[in-house]
């Protein structure tokens, strides 16, 4: 469902706090990350990102939410997103989606990465697989430097798509069912942040907007299902998904990665984009 409830802006200093919870968040991420090899269950990830939180004072928005009993999504393969960590066992080849968010001080941020557990040059992954990841991957920061220049958020989906449908080779589809959103005192919050070109503007962009991010690629069809646990999705075609996502404001200075420690400067540079932290 899409919502319509007015959007939050945040001062400076709520957003300084978002970026608190930010860099947190990706510390766990990276632990998450780590972690994640063949013979490792989910649960297991799961329990290296809690740990992180924990030693920083912040928790997670995800356990608990709606009843979620994890603090990630773990989703492998054909599974796109809300993957509940178990005793599944990560193999080689596996393509996995690892999604988290943190609270500090009561402010939210939300990011998420796909892993691909080998290699194509060790003949342990699928190169379509790397593909996919590698594209979902470029399309968030072309959606992230849309932001930084657009007058509406409709512009982040059209530059994702434009992006999406320009690469060569086998055409990827871009998830319609699930789509980033605005962010800040609770996870989910106005506005929707499409990944495609839905033919409206959308609200306009404004200082102290914070957006999660978050393009969800798929190798086929973008029909999806959730299984009986009312969580996991998984494309109904079976192929397989990648998901991609970071929290990102706008304020009078620029823009600013909230969920990266640089301010997503690094990536951000191929852009032609020079992010701002709030304040500065």
């Amino acid at each position: 469902m899409f919502s319509r409830r007015s959007i939050e802006l945040k001062t400076t200093r709520q957003l300084q706090d978002m970026q608190r919870a930010g860099v947190v968040l990706s510390e766990a991420l990276d632990a998450a990350v780590a972690a994640a090899a063949p013979g490792v269950t989910t649960a297991e990830v799961d329990a290296v990102f809690a740990d992180v939180l924990a030693q920083h004072g912040a928790t997670s928005n995800f356990l608990g939410y709606y009843g979620f009993p994890a603090t990630v999504c773990a989703s492998v393969n054909e599974e796109v997103v809300h993957g509940i960590p178990g005793d599944r066992v990560l193999q080689q080849g596996d393509v996995l989606k690892i999604d988290g968010g943190a609270v500090v001080d009561g402010w939210h941020s939300d990011s998420a990465r796909t892993l691909i557990l080998g290699s194509s040059e060790a003949g342990t992954a699928d190169p379509e697989d790397e593909r996919l990841a590698e594209i979902t991957r470029q399309a968030l920061w072309v959606g992230i430097a849309a932001f930084a220049q657009a007058r509406h958020v409709g512009e982040i989906g059209d530059a994702v798509d434009d992006f999406v449908t320009s690469q060569p080779g086998a055409p990827l589809g871009i998830l319609e069912d699930y789509v980033g959103h605005g962010i800040g005192s609770a996870m989910h919050l106005a506005p929707d942040v499409f990944n495609y070109r839905t033919g409206h503007r959308g609200p306009k962009v404004q200082h102290g907007m914070a957006l999660a991010i978050e393009p969800m690629l798929v190798r086929g069809g973008i029909e999806t299902r959730t299984l009986e646990d009312e969580w996991t999705v998984v494309t109904t075609d079976g192929a397989r998904a990648s998901q991609w996502e970071h929290t990102v404001c706008r304020h009078p200075g620029g823009v600013w990665v909230l969920s990266a420690p640089d301010g997503g400067a690094a990536e951000l540079a191929a852009h032609g984009v020079v992010p701002v932290p709030p304040g500065e």
